[in-house]
Protein backbone atom coordinates (compact mmCIF):
# COMPACT_ATOMS: atom_id res chain seq x y z
CA UNK A 1 0.00 0.00 0.00
CA UNK A 2 1.59 3.31 -1.07
CA UNK A 3 2.16 5.86 1.69
CA UNK A 4 0.29 9.12 1.57
CA UNK A 5 2.10 12.42 1.15
CA UNK A 6 2.57 14.52 4.29
CA UNK A 7 4.03 17.92 5.08
CA UNK A 8 6.80 17.93 7.68
CA UNK A 9 7.73 21.26 9.27
CA UNK A 10 11.18 21.62 10.85
CA UNK A 11 11.35 24.80 12.93
CA UNK A 12 14.64 25.90 14.51
CA UNK A 13 16.15 29.04 15.98
CA UNK A 14 19.56 27.90 14.72
CA UNK A 15 20.75 26.17 11.54
CA UNK A 16 18.27 23.30 11.78
CA UNK A 17 20.92 20.62 11.39
CA UNK A 18 19.64 18.60 14.33
CA UNK A 19 16.10 18.43 12.99
CA UNK A 20 17.36 17.58 9.51
CA UNK A 21 19.39 14.72 10.99
CA UNK A 22 16.51 13.43 13.07
CA UNK A 23 14.10 13.60 10.15
CA UNK A 24 16.54 11.90 7.78
CA UNK A 25 17.39 9.13 10.25
CA UNK A 26 13.74 8.48 11.08
CA UNK A 27 12.36 8.62 7.55
CA UNK A 28 15.04 6.19 6.38
CA UNK A 29 13.14 3.51 8.31
CA UNK A 30 10.14 3.87 6.01
CA UNK A 31 9.95 2.44 2.52
CA UNK A 32 9.63 5.21 -0.06
CA UNK A 33 8.05 7.85 2.23
CA UNK A 34 6.29 10.75 0.52
CA UNK A 35 7.28 13.74 2.62
CA UNK A 36 7.41 17.41 1.71
CA UNK A 37 9.94 19.12 3.97
CA UNK A 38 9.36 22.68 5.11
CA UNK A 39 12.54 23.95 6.74
CA UNK A 40 12.26 27.05 8.90
CA UNK A 41 15.67 28.03 10.30
CA UNK A 42 16.98 30.97 12.34
CA UNK A 43 13.49 31.70 13.75
CA UNK A 44 14.31 34.16 16.55
CA UNK A 45 11.52 36.75 16.61
CA UNK A 46 7.75 36.75 16.81
CA UNK A 47 7.54 38.26 13.32
CA UNK A 48 9.57 35.37 11.91
CA UNK A 49 7.47 32.86 13.85
CA UNK A 50 4.25 34.35 12.51
CA UNK A 51 5.38 33.49 8.98
CA UNK A 52 6.08 29.96 10.16
CA UNK A 53 2.62 29.68 11.72
CA UNK A 54 1.03 30.88 8.48
CA UNK A 55 3.01 28.24 6.57
CA UNK A 56 1.93 25.50 8.96
CA UNK A 57 -1.70 26.54 8.69
CA UNK A 58 -1.54 26.69 4.89
CA UNK A 59 0.12 23.26 4.59
CA UNK A 60 -0.71 21.31 7.79
CA UNK A 61 1.57 18.51 8.89
CA UNK A 62 3.68 17.29 11.83
CA UNK A 63 5.98 19.87 13.39
CA UNK A 64 9.42 19.19 14.88
CA UNK A 65 11.02 22.17 16.59
CA UNK A 66 14.04 23.33 18.59
CA UNK A 67 13.29 26.76 20.02
CA UNK A 68 15.14 28.10 23.07
CA UNK A 69 12.90 31.17 23.53
CA UNK A 70 10.03 30.03 25.77
CA UNK A 71 7.56 32.58 24.42
CA UNK A 72 8.16 31.45 20.84
CA UNK A 73 7.96 27.81 21.85
CA UNK A 74 4.69 28.38 23.69
CA UNK A 75 3.20 30.32 20.77
CA UNK A 76 4.10 27.52 18.36
CA UNK A 77 2.67 24.84 20.64
CA UNK A 78 -0.57 26.76 21.18
CA UNK A 79 -0.98 27.30 17.44
CA UNK A 80 -0.43 23.60 16.71
CA UNK A 81 -2.86 22.59 19.47
CA UNK A 82 -5.50 24.90 18.06
CA UNK A 83 -5.08 23.33 14.61
CA UNK A 84 -4.89 19.80 16.08
CA UNK A 85 -1.44 19.33 14.52
CA UNK A 86 1.08 16.91 16.05
CA UNK A 87 4.18 18.69 17.32
CA UNK A 88 7.29 17.75 19.27
CA UNK A 89 10.57 19.14 20.55
CA UNK A 90 12.77 16.03 20.14
CA UNK A 91 15.55 17.33 22.38
CA UNK A 92 13.34 17.95 25.41
CA UNK A 93 13.19 14.34 26.71
CA UNK A 94 16.95 13.98 26.29
CA UNK A 95 17.58 17.34 27.97
CA UNK A 96 15.38 16.44 30.95
CA UNK A 97 17.08 13.08 31.38
CA UNK A 98 20.57 14.61 31.30
CA UNK A 99 19.59 17.45 33.64
CA UNK A 100 18.49 14.87 36.20
CA UNK A 101 21.64 12.79 35.72
CA UNK A 102 24.00 15.79 35.83
CA UNK A 103 22.10 17.59 38.55
CA UNK A 104 22.17 20.96 36.80
CA UNK A 105 19.99 22.97 34.47
CA UNK A 106 21.01 23.27 30.82
CA UNK A 107 21.84 26.71 29.46
CA UNK A 108 19.21 28.32 27.30
CA UNK A 109 21.50 29.27 24.45
CA UNK A 110 20.79 29.10 20.72
CA UNK A 111 23.21 27.15 18.54
CA UNK A 112 25.57 26.59 21.47
CA UNK A 113 27.40 23.90 19.49
CA UNK A 114 28.31 26.37 16.72
CA UNK A 115 30.37 28.79 18.81
CA UNK A 116 33.92 29.42 17.59
CA UNK A 117 35.67 27.66 20.45
CA UNK A 118 38.76 25.43 20.53
CA UNK A 119 36.83 22.54 18.99
CA UNK A 120 35.71 24.72 16.10
CA UNK A 121 39.24 25.82 15.27
CA UNK A 122 40.45 22.24 15.66
CA UNK A 123 38.01 21.13 12.97
CA UNK A 124 39.12 23.95 10.67
CA UNK A 125 42.77 23.03 11.25
CA UNK A 126 42.00 19.38 10.51
CA UNK A 127 40.23 20.32 7.28
CA UNK A 128 43.24 22.34 6.13
CA UNK A 129 45.48 19.39 6.99
CA UNK A 130 43.40 16.95 4.92
CA UNK A 131 43.45 19.32 1.95
CA UNK A 132 47.24 19.55 2.15
CA UNK A 133 47.77 15.81 2.61
CA UNK A 134 45.22 14.30 0.24
CA UNK A 135 46.21 11.50 -2.12
CA UNK A 136 49.81 11.23 -0.95
CA UNK A 137 50.60 14.94 -0.88
CA UNK A 138 53.00 16.25 1.74
CA UNK A 139 54.03 12.89 3.17
CA UNK A 140 56.53 14.69 5.41
CA UNK A 141 53.50 15.99 7.32
CA UNK A 142 52.52 12.45 8.39
CA UNK A 143 54.34 13.18 11.65
CA UNK A 144 51.49 15.58 12.48
CA UNK A 145 48.68 13.19 11.53
CA UNK A 146 46.23 11.66 14.00
CA UNK A 147 45.68 8.74 11.61
CA UNK A 148 46.88 7.60 8.18
CA UNK A 149 44.40 6.09 5.75
CA UNK A 150 45.88 3.87 3.03
CA UNK A 151 44.34 1.95 0.17
CA UNK A 152 44.17 1.52 -3.58
CA UNK A 153 42.81 4.26 -5.81
CA UNK A 154 39.05 4.91 -5.48
CA UNK A 155 38.66 3.03 -2.19
CA UNK A 156 36.94 6.04 -0.52
CA UNK A 157 40.04 7.33 1.26
CA UNK A 158 39.40 11.01 0.49
CA UNK A 159 35.74 11.23 1.60
CA UNK A 160 36.60 9.27 4.75
CA UNK A 161 39.41 11.70 5.57
CA UNK A 162 37.17 14.72 5.05
CA UNK A 163 34.50 13.19 7.25
CA UNK A 164 37.10 12.61 9.96
CA UNK A 165 38.33 16.19 9.57
CA UNK A 166 34.85 17.38 10.42
CA UNK A 167 35.37 15.55 13.72
CA UNK A 168 38.66 17.35 14.27
CA UNK A 169 40.83 14.41 13.15
CA UNK A 170 43.92 15.10 11.03
CA UNK A 171 43.81 12.23 8.55
CA UNK A 172 46.58 11.72 6.00
CA UNK A 173 45.56 9.95 2.80
CA UNK A 174 48.24 7.77 1.20
CA UNK A 175 47.42 5.77 -1.96
CA UNK A 176 48.93 2.31 -2.43
CA UNK A 177 50.07 2.35 -6.06
CA UNK A 178 51.35 -0.84 -7.77
CA UNK A 179 55.11 -0.65 -8.24
CA UNK A 180 55.45 2.60 -6.30
CA UNK A 181 57.61 2.59 -3.15
CA UNK A 182 55.95 3.17 0.19
CA UNK A 183 56.70 6.61 1.67
CA UNK A 184 59.36 6.09 4.38
CA UNK A 185 57.34 8.35 6.70
CA UNK A 186 54.52 5.81 6.59
CA UNK A 187 56.71 2.91 7.75
CA UNK A 188 57.51 4.76 10.96
CA UNK A 189 54.26 6.71 11.36
CA UNK A 190 53.71 7.90 14.96
CA UNK A 191 49.98 7.33 14.59
CA UNK A 192 47.69 4.46 13.63
CA UNK A 193 47.73 3.42 9.96
CA UNK A 194 44.49 1.90 8.67
CA UNK A 195 43.89 0.28 5.31
CA UNK A 196 40.68 0.41 3.31
CA UNK A 197 39.76 -2.69 1.30
CA UNK A 198 37.12 -2.97 -1.41
CA UNK A 199 36.00 -5.95 -3.46
CA UNK A 200 37.27 -6.24 -7.03
CA UNK A 201 33.96 -5.95 -8.90
CA UNK A 202 32.80 -2.99 -6.83
CA UNK A 203 36.10 -1.17 -7.38
CA UNK A 204 36.01 -1.80 -11.13
CA UNK A 205 32.53 -0.28 -11.37
CA UNK A 206 33.61 2.78 -9.40
CA UNK A 207 36.68 3.23 -11.57
CA UNK A 208 34.73 2.83 -14.82
CA UNK A 209 32.32 5.48 -13.63
CA UNK A 210 35.28 7.70 -12.77
CA UNK A 211 36.73 7.31 -16.26
CA UNK A 212 33.40 8.33 -17.79
CA UNK A 213 33.19 11.38 -15.55
CA UNK A 214 36.64 12.65 -16.44
CA UNK A 215 36.06 11.89 -20.11
CA UNK A 216 38.91 9.46 -20.66
CA UNK A 217 38.71 9.71 -24.46
CA UNK A 218 40.50 7.02 -26.41
CA UNK A 219 40.83 4.75 -23.39
CA UNK A 220 39.35 1.29 -23.78
CA UNK A 221 37.79 0.78 -20.37
CA UNK A 222 38.24 -2.98 -20.44
CA UNK A 223 41.83 -2.82 -21.68
CA UNK A 224 43.49 -0.46 -19.23
CA UNK A 225 44.99 -1.93 -16.05
CA UNK A 226 42.95 0.62 -14.12
CA UNK A 227 39.80 -1.45 -14.72
CA UNK A 228 41.21 -4.77 -15.94
CA UNK A 229 39.77 -7.44 -13.59
CA UNK A 230 43.00 -9.39 -13.18
CA UNK A 231 45.12 -6.27 -12.71
CA UNK A 232 42.67 -4.78 -10.20
CA UNK A 233 42.47 -8.05 -8.28
CA UNK A 234 46.27 -8.22 -8.10
CA UNK A 235 46.42 -4.58 -6.98
CA UNK A 236 43.95 -5.23 -4.16
CA UNK A 237 45.79 -8.37 -3.06
CA UNK A 238 49.11 -6.51 -3.02
CA UNK A 239 47.57 -3.81 -0.83
CA UNK A 240 46.22 -6.43 1.59
CA UNK A 241 49.62 -8.13 1.79
CA UNK A 242 51.27 -4.78 2.53
CA UNK A 243 48.83 -4.07 5.37
CA UNK A 244 49.42 -7.56 6.77
CA UNK A 245 53.19 -7.08 6.57
CA UNK A 246 53.08 -3.94 8.69
CA UNK A 247 50.26 -5.10 10.95
CA UNK A 248 47.88 -2.38 9.81
CA UNK A 249 44.20 -3.14 10.44
CA UNK A 250 41.96 -3.21 7.36
CA UNK A 251 38.35 -2.08 6.94
CA UNK A 252 36.24 -3.59 4.17
CA UNK A 253 34.39 -0.58 2.74
CA UNK A 254 32.59 -2.46 -0.04
CA UNK A 255 29.17 -2.15 1.57
CA UNK A 256 29.88 0.52 4.15
CA UNK A 257 28.80 4.13 4.11
CA UNK A 258 31.44 6.81 4.71
CA UNK A 259 29.91 7.40 8.17
CA UNK A 260 30.29 3.71 9.07
CA UNK A 261 33.86 3.62 7.81
CA UNK A 262 34.77 6.74 9.81
CA UNK A 263 33.17 5.31 12.96
CA UNK A 264 35.26 2.16 12.60
CA UNK A 265 38.39 4.25 12.05
CA UNK A 266 37.71 6.06 15.33
CA UNK A 267 37.29 2.74 17.13
CA UNK A 268 40.58 1.44 15.72
CA UNK A 269 42.30 4.68 16.73
CA UNK A 270 41.07 4.26 20.31
CA UNK A 271 42.29 0.64 20.34
CA UNK A 272 45.70 1.75 18.99
CA UNK A 273 46.11 4.30 21.77
CA UNK A 274 44.85 1.86 24.40
CA UNK A 275 47.44 -0.73 23.41
CA UNK A 276 50.17 1.86 23.90
CA UNK A 277 48.79 3.09 27.18
CA UNK A 278 48.16 6.51 25.69
CA UNK A 279 45.13 8.65 26.14
CA UNK A 280 43.58 9.09 22.71
CA UNK A 281 42.73 12.65 21.86
CA UNK A 282 38.99 12.94 22.26
CA UNK A 283 37.34 14.05 19.01
CA UNK A 284 35.34 17.26 19.36
CA UNK A 285 31.58 17.16 19.44
CA UNK A 286 30.30 16.43 15.94
CA UNK A 287 29.52 19.48 13.86
CA UNK A 288 27.92 17.86 10.87
CA UNK A 289 24.46 16.42 10.51
CA UNK A 290 25.52 12.85 9.87
CA UNK A 291 27.58 12.92 13.03
CA UNK A 292 24.69 14.09 15.10
CA UNK A 293 25.05 17.86 15.36
CA UNK A 294 22.71 19.72 17.65
CA UNK A 295 21.10 22.76 16.10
Amino acid sequence: MPSRTINLHLVSDSTGETLNSIARATLSRFEDPHVVHHRWSLIRSRLQLDRVLEGIEAEPGPVLFTLVDRSLRLALEEHCDRLHIEHMSPLEPVMEMLQQAIGAQAREKRGAQHVMDADYFRRIDAMHYVLAHDDGQGTAGIAEADVCIVGVSRSSKTPTCFYLANRGIKAANVPLVPGAPLPPELESAPCPVIGLHIETNALIEIRRHRLKLIGAHGVHHDATDYVDPEAVKAEIQAARRLCTKYGWPVIDVTRRSIEETAATVLQLMEAWHARRGLRAAEPPRPADPAAGALA
